[in-house]
């Protein structure tokens, strides 16, 4: 296969994987992919993954990428909290919750940072559509959880005030019932314990 019928036939692709490269030509000779990012016009994302150098990048992108790179995984934590505008700053590292082992991968379009929650937690997130293409991203509720499942340490007032959630966006989008239903699913009472501390903290925080 050459270069052009290659962008050719992976022109619509986000990621495109070694295996989906040979499902369209089983006698790909994978040397093509190193000369062709020596030449620029593919970007390695890591081992067995692909983009087209000139493909646009956004939050969207970045995120479809996220999810298929390393999979099972969703959207979550900071980086969730970040898109539903929570917390005000930026955040370092698109940060994804996955059943599979601790992972950081640093990369040239950023750095993609997965961490390790139980295979029964995984749920609570919902599919993003976006120019005919989805992600994974998890709701509100979730990504407060989430948060909460791997921060063990933040337990205090003073904790809460450090993760800077605004008042306004957190009781415009955060079904507390919906938390709650959730919360129980982890089946953990120090967890419990500390985001019931949280949502009273939240909403002291109002007056």
């Amino acid at each position: 296969m050459r270069y052009n019928e290659f962008r050719e036939a992976f022109k619509s692709y986000t990621v495109i994987s070694v295996n989906e490269i040979r499902r369209k030509d089983s006698r790909f000779n994978l040397r093509r992919l190193v000369e062709w990012q020596g030449k620029g016009y593919i970007k390695k994302i890591i081992r067995g993954y692909y983009i087209l150098a000139d493909l646009k990048l956004d939050e969207n992108v970045l995120f479809e990428i996220a999810n298929r790179i390393y999979s099972p995984s969703y959207i979550s934590f900071e980086m969730a909290l970040s898109y539903y505008y929570m917390i005000p700053e930026s955040v370092y590292g698109l940060t994804s919750a996955t059943s599979r082992k601790t992972m950081v991968f640093q990369t040239d379009v950023g750095d993609f940072i997965y961490h390790t929650i139980q295979p029964r937690l995984l749920f609570g997130y919902k599919l993003v559509n976006y120019k005919g293409k989805r992600f994974k991203v998890a709701e509100p509720e979730k990504a407060l959880l989430d948060y909460f499942y791997i921060n063990t340490s933040i337990s205090s007032d003073d904790d809460f005030a450090g993760m800077r959630i605004g008042e306004y966006q957190y009781f415009a989008q955060v079904n507390e019932a919906h938390l709650m239903g959730y919360l129980n699913e982890f089946q953990q009472k120090s967890l419990a314990k500390r985001v019931k501390n949280f949502m009273r903290y939240m909403k002291n925080a109002q007056y």
